[in-house]
């Protein structure tokens, strides 16, 4: 998550001639405004539980200011009514992204820690019992949070959890760091790597379901990245039918990894909306 404008592992699988043929295949973007979600205030960074398809999602003004998260559960061919989820806090919250298992949900949030008013946003997790019921969200400790902000958590296949952060000790101004927890508990931090991040801003970060590959937001456009096996290879940028006008934003897989779904300001008067982006073949997604 960012302001527009003031950017705030696998093995290797034969995955370079699916994506090859992929290319070749029809490419087409499609707006995706569901009845109960849709509205003339910013919709983005959708997140669907694993375990009954309910669909998280943040709402902002349409300056993309003030995020939310809510949730809407479909009711036959429409979404409810979005309401916050039962973690809620106060203060900014947004990025929701759930563990394949749907047993944890990562996001991030500004509310205060400890009695302390937090200063920015930091990476929070809230895990999920048997009964369904949330319990209460803690916040990652350091070195995963710092003293800057934290962004759109993801965690990839290999146990990486992938972010972005403006934390000293990067290319430039926000980097895509990776963190790991070990097992004692502790956890690591690096840079992601030259491959990855430049001078400029890389904030979003998104691993394909089966981490052969990586969706990167920077400086107002969406890259694709390769892993080789011992790195991430040189982005390449997207396009054109996915990179309009720069403000794309808060990219999730389908399951198979064949589509995306990402926000793009459409201008007055609906702001911010949803679109999915089939890459190749006509896959029903999403719900």
């Amino acid at each position: 998550m960012r302001t527009f404008r003031l950017v705030t592992l696998t093995l290797m699988i034969p995955f370079v001639a699916i994506a090859a043929d992929s290319d070749r295949s029809p490419q087409r973007v499609e707006p995706w405004t569901p009845a109960g979600v849709s509205s003339d205030l910013f919709e983005s960074h959708a997140a669907f539980d694993p375990r009954n398809g309910d669909l998280y999602f943040v709402r902002s003004s349409k300056s993309f200011s003030g995020w939310r998260i809510l949730v809407s559960h479909r009711e036959g061919k429409r979404w409810s009514p979005p309401v916050p989820p039962p973690f809620a806090g106060p203060g900014l919250e947004a990025d929701p992204w759930f563990t394949p298992d749907g047993n944890r949900l990562y996001y991030i949030s500004s509310r205060a820690t400890a009695g302390m008013k937090s200063k920015d946003l930091d990476i929070w997790q809230v895990d999920r019992g048997p009964d369904g019921h949330w319990g209460i969200p803690s916040r990652l400790p350091a070195p995963v949070n710092s003293n800057e902000a934290e962004w759109f958590p993801r965690l990839a296949p290999d146990g990486w959890l992938y972010f972005g952060s403006n934390r000293p000790g990067g290319f430039g101004k926000n980097d895509i760091w990776r963190a790991r927890q070990g097992p004692s508990g502790r956890w690591t931090v690096e840079n992601a790597g030259a491959g990855l991040n430049t001078a400029g801003d890389e904030y979003e970060a998104l691993p394909s379901p089966d981490g052969s590959r990586l969706i990167l937001n920077a400086d107002g456009a969406f890259y694709e990245s390769m892993w080789t096996g011992t790195a991430w290879s040189p982005r390449v940028k997207l396009g054109p039918d996915i990179n309009v006008n720069g403000t794309e934003i808060g990219a999730v897989f389908s399951p198979s990894g064949k589509s995306l779904l990402f926000a793009r300001d459409a201008g007055e008067p609906k702001s911010g909306e949803f679109f999915v982006w089939r890459r190749g073949g006509t896959e029903d997604w999403p719900p």
